[in-house]
C-alpha cells in the first residue's frame, strides 16, 4: 500500500518492513511515521531503524529510506529500555546524592549498571531509596531530549557541573568530533543513544546490588561503586527473571560446594581449587567418562609440559595476544611461560617423527592443566579460575577431511551433553576478527567448512561476526541449563596457520611435504567450570552415575551394625560408591541429614530387614520405595547408572 501526501517540498519515501511505502512532503521524524500508521504504534514506539541504524523517535529522515519502528517487543527495544534505565538510575542518584559523580552506565546481559564516585559506600537502604526515586521520576513521564555539542564545549560544560569523570571521558574523544547529550528533567548525560522518548516508558526495573569497580578497569585508579540493575519490557518478564535468580541462588555451585563438602577456594592460592574427597570423586567420574570418549572415538591421549619457552609463544602469536594473561618465570637467563592453552605442545608432539597422509586424521586428546592470570575481580568460584584443566583435543587432518571431522565431532558432542543432562544446545559460528593471521582465502575455506558441517548435522546456527580466534574461526556450542541460563562450553576451531608457524608437516600421497590443518576442539572445556555448571544444572542432586556417594546404608540400632557393613561390602564389590552411618542417632535424624546431602539412595535396615536379607529403600526426594531384596536394589541402581539416570 502506498499513501501519498502532496506538497511542494522535497518528498521523502519511507519503506516499511512489509514492503509497503509511505510518502511525505518533506523530512519526517520516526515518531511522525509511527503516528501516520496508527495511534497504537505511535504510543508503543521506542525508536526506529533507519538504513539499518538504530535511532531515536525524534530522528529526522531526510531521504528515501527503509524504516522499522522499534517497540518493547523487539530485542533492540529492550536494549533501549535498559540503556535508558541506566540513565534513570544516574538521574535518581544525583537527586538523592548531589555530590556523587557519574561515570559510565552501559547495558549488560539482562540489565545494566552505572558506576559512581561517592564519599561513602551505598547501603541497602540507599539502594531502596534510589529505586523508589527512579519509580517516581519514571512516573513523571519526562521527555528524553537529545542535543549535540562540540567536544571542547562539552568538556567545559561537565567540568562546570563538577563532573570530572565525564569531562575526562569526553576529553579522550578526538577534538574535531561533536558529542551527543541526553536530558531528562534536571539530569543531562553524555551518550551516543538512542534512548526511549520519555521516562514513562521505563516501568519494570529493579536494582540488584552494589559492587566495587576500578575507574576504567585499572586497579591503579580509584575504586568506584557500581550499581547493578535489571529492566524488562513487561511485569511478567521481570517477575520471571527475579524468580530465576532466586532459583539460581539456591543452585549456586559455591554454596552447594560448601554444603556438600565438594571443594573450597582458599586465600592462600586465589583462583585455584582445593578439591575435597567427594568433589574429586565427581571430577574423576567426569574425567574417566571423557577418557572413554577419547578411546572410543579414535583419540590418542597425550601429556605436555607446563612450562614452555617464551620463543614458542612468540612464534604462535600468543605472546602478542595473551601476554597480559600469562604467568611467566625465568631460569638460567631463559624466559618461560606457564601454558594458557595446550595447542603448541600438541604440535611439538605431532612433529616428532615423519607423518604420512595415511596417519591422518590424527587425533590427540589431553586433560591439560593451564594457567591464566585472570584479574581478581573476575574470579568466580570454580567457574572462572586461574588454574584449570581442559579436555583439550587437536585433530591434524587434510583440507578434504575437515568437513567429516567437524560433522562427526558435533554428533559426538551432542551425545556427551545428553549424557550429562543437557539437551538444548545453541550453535554459533564465530567468524574472522579484525586482528588475525592468515589470508582471506584461508579464512573463507575455514568458515565455509564449519558452516557446512553444522548444516550436515542438521543444526540451525547463528553467525557471530568478528568473534573468531586470531588464528581461525570457530563453532561455539552453548548449553541451556534447567532454569534457562546459557553456558558456552564446547568449541571447534579450524586453524590453517598454527602448523605453518611451527613448521609442522606431513608427506602427502604425491610424496611432497604439506601442512596439516589443525582442528582445535573441546567438549566440556574447563573441567572446573563444567563441574560448576553440572552442580548448578542438577542443584547438587547429581545423577546416580555421577554422585560422589551413590548409597548410604544405616541401621536403626547398633544391633544391625554387622548387617550394615555386609550390605555396604556387597554393593562396593559391585562397583558402587557406598557410605555407612553407624552413629548412635535417631533414624529420622540420620535420614534427614543424608537427604540434605542429596544422596540418590538411603538404605535403612532394622531387625526385619536383617533377617530377610533385605533393605528398606528411600530414593532422593523423599520417595519411600519400600522393602526389597538386596539383589533387587542392586539391579535397580545399576540400571540407573547404565542409563545415566
Amino acid at each position: 500500500m502506498t499513501e501519498t501526501i502532496q506538497d511542494s517540498r522535497q518528498a521523502v519515501r519511507v519503506t516499511l518492513p512489509d514492503g509497503s511505502t509511505r510518502d511525505f512532503p518533506g523530512p519526517v521524524t520516526v515518531a511522525d511515521v509511527a503516528q501516520s500508521i496508527g495511534a497504537g504504534l505511535a504510543k508503543a514506539a521506542l525508536g526506529g531503524k533507519v538504513d539499518g541504524r538504530l535511532v531515536d523517535t525524534s530522528f529526522t529522515i531526510d531521504h528515501d529510506a527503509p524504516l522499522a519502528i522499534v517497540t518493547a517487543k523487539d530485542p533492540e527495544g529492550l536494549e533501549m529500555i535498559r540503556h535508558s534505565t541506566a540513565h534513570l538510575l544516574a538521574y535518581a542518584v544525583k537527586e538523592l546524592f548531589p555530590e556523587a559523580q557519574v561515570t559510565i552506565g552501559p547495558v549488560i546481559e539482562n540489565g545494566f549498571y552505572y558506576d559512581f564516585s561517592y564519599k561513602r559506600p551505598f547501603t541497602p537502604e540507599d539502594l531502596a531509596a534510589i529505586e523508589q526515586r527512579m519509580t517516581e521520576l519514571a512516573a513523571k513521564d519526562e521527555p528524553v531530549v537529545r542535543r549535540v555539542l562540540p567536544r571542547d564545549e562539552a568538556v567545559q560544560y561537565f567540568k562546570g557541573m563538577g563532573e570530572a569523570y565525564k569531562a575526562e571521558i569526553i576529553a579522550s574523544i578526538p577534538t574535531n568530533e561533536d558529542v551527543s547529550l541526553y536530558r531528562e528533567g534536571g539530569f543531562e548525560d553524555l551518550c551516543r543513544g538512542p534512548h526511549v522518548p520519555s521516562t514513562g516508558k521505563l516501568k519494570f526495573f529493579k536494582l540488584m546490588k552494589v559492587a566495587g569497580a576500578y575507574w576504567r578497569g585499572d586497579h591503579r585508579n580509584e575504586m568506584l561503586q557500581r550499581i547493578y540493575g535489571t529492566a524488562w519490557a513487561t511485569k511478567d518478564e521481570l517477575k520471571n527473571y527475579l524468580t530465576m535468580l532466586e532459583e539460581a541462588e539456591k543452585r549456586d555451585h559455591r554454596k552447594l560446594g560448601r554444603e556438600l563438602d565438594l571443594f573450597h577456594i582458599d586465600e592462600h592460592s586465589p583462583g585455584t581449587v582445593f578439591w575435597h574427597p567427594k568433589g574429586w570423586t565427581l571430577w574423576q567420574e567426569v574425567e574417566q567418562y571423557m577418557r572413554r570418549v577419547y578411546r572410543d572415538n579414535g583419540y590418542l591421549e597425550v601429556k605436555g609440559p607446563q612450562l614452555l619457552d617464551k620463543g614458542l609463544w612468540e612464534k604462535t602469536g600468543h605472546w602478542d595476544k595473551y601476554r597480559e594473561n600469562m604467568f611467566t618465570t625465568e631460569s638460567e637467563k631463559r624466559d618461560y611461560a606457564l601454558k594458557p592453552m595446550n595447542c603448541p605442545g600438541h604440535i611439538l608432539i605431532f612433529k616428532q617423527g615423519v607423518k604420512s597422509y595415511r596417519d591422518l586424521p590424527l587425533r590427540y586428546g589431553e586433560f591439560g592443566a593451564c594457567h591464566r592470570n585472570e584479574p581478581t575481580g573476575g574470579l568466580h568460584g570454580i567457574m572462572r579460575v586461574r588454574a584449570f584443566t581442559q579436555d583439550d583435543g587437536h585433530i591434524f587432518c587434510t583440507e578434504d577431511q575437515i568437513l567429516d571431522e567437524c560433522t562427526a565431532y558435533t554428533t559426538l558432542l551432542q551425545k556427551v551433553y545428553q549424557d550429562f543432562g543437557f539437551t538444548d544446545i545453541i550453535y554459533k559460528v564465530a567468524t574472522r576478527p579484525e586482528q588475525r593471521i592468515g589470508s582471506d582465502e584461508i579464512w573463507d575455506k575455514a568458515e565455509h567448512a564449519l558452516m557446512e558441517s553444522l548444516r550436515a548435522s542438521g543444526c540451525q546456527f547463528e553467525i557471530a561476526p568478528g568473534d573468531g580466534a586470531f588464528y581461525g574461526p570457530k563453532i561455539e556450542y552453548t548449553l541451556k541449563d534447567a532454569i534457562g541460563r546459557q553456558w558456552q562450553c564446547g568449541t571447534m576451531q579450524v586453524d590453517f596457520s598454527m602448523a605453518e608457524r611451527l613448521d609442522a608437516e606431513y608427506v602427502g600421497e604425491d610424496g611432497a611435504r604439506h601442512r596439516p590443518v589443525m582442528l582445535h576442539r573441546a567438549i566440556v572445556g574447563s573441567m572446573e567450570r563444567f563441574i560448576g555448571i553440572l552442580i548448578e544444572q542438577h542443584a547438587g542432586a547429581m545423577p546416580v552415575w555421577l554422585a560422589p556417594v551413590q548409597v548410604v546404608v544405616t541401621g536403626i540400632t547398633d544391633a544391625q551394625a554387622d548387617y550394615v557393613q555386609s550390605v555396604a561390602k556387597t554393593l562396593r564389590n559391585q562397583g558402587l560408591r557406598v557410605a555407612t552411618d553407624l552413629r548412635n542417632e535417631k533414624i529420622t535424624y540420620k535420614i534427614r541429614e543424608h537427604s540434605l546431602q542429596k544422596l540418590p539412595y538411603i538404605l535403612v535396615v532394622g531387625d526385619k530387614e536383617k533377617e530377610a536379607g533385605a533393605v528398606a529403600v528411600r530414593a532422593r526426594g523423599g520417595q519411600d520405595l519400600g522393602v526389597m531384596p538386596l539383589d533387587a536394589f542392586s539391579q535397580r541402581i545399576l540400571q540407573d547408572i547404565a542409563a545415566k539416570a
